[in-house]
């Protein structure tokens, strides 16, 4: 099922999640499916709980949209936490489905090592390096509340915040379908 995304503005954009319980309350195989199909509707590569509505910490990822390399690459984190990030930082141009028709370059560290459950409830522990890992930093981020403008600089931050005001007050235009935050 397509879900609507949840767009700059809601404040569950800004809440960090709570853990999903392994006790049934929600199906998480159900739940990724829905996000997957939300999240390839919109074309993008990473979708989090929180981005539609939902303060758990889960979030998806398929990178062999934006990577050759990493065709093949989908993953289901849930209750993820982020062990370490080393390496060299690398500047790359980040966008979010939940900040439409936005775009800013975003300083990472190249290396990331995560512990995570998948959709079958098993415990891994994984690094990740290069556009994988910030696919990762970049939906991890949304778990945690915090959003890629965050890492903006000052400048480019004012430089936004029109357009993040015209997306706050539902002015906004997508593709796919969106959630606009209460007036």
């Amino acid at each position: 099922m397509i879900r609507p995304i949840y767009v700059y503005g809601h404040t569950v954009l800004r809440k960090k999640a709570t853990d999903i319980k392994k006790d049934g309350s929600i199906d998480v195989k159900e739940l990724a499916n829905d996000m997957f199909e939300t999240m390839y509707s919109a074309s993008g590569v990473g979708l989090a709980g929180p981005q539609i509505g939902l303060g758990k910490r889960i979030f998806v990822i398929d990178g062999g949209a934006m990577d050759e390399e990493l065709d093949g690459f989908k993953k289901v984190f849930i209750n993820a936490e982020i062990l370490e990030e080393e390496g060299e930082e690398w500047v790359f141009e980040e966008g979010c489905l939940s900040i439409p028709q936005i775009r800013g370059e975003v300083s990472r560290k190249s290396t990331i090592r995560i512990k995570y459950y998948d959709e079958n409830w098993e415990l891994h522990e994984e690094s990740f390096d290069g556009i994988a890992a910030r696919i990762i930093q970049h939906e991890y981020d949304h778990i945690e509340g915090i959003l890629f403008t965050d890492y903006l600089s000052p400048l480019r931050k004012q430089l936004l915040k029109g357009k993040l005001d015209k997306i706050s007050k539902g002015k906004v235009a997508a593709d796919y379908r969106v959630l606009l935050p209460k007036k």
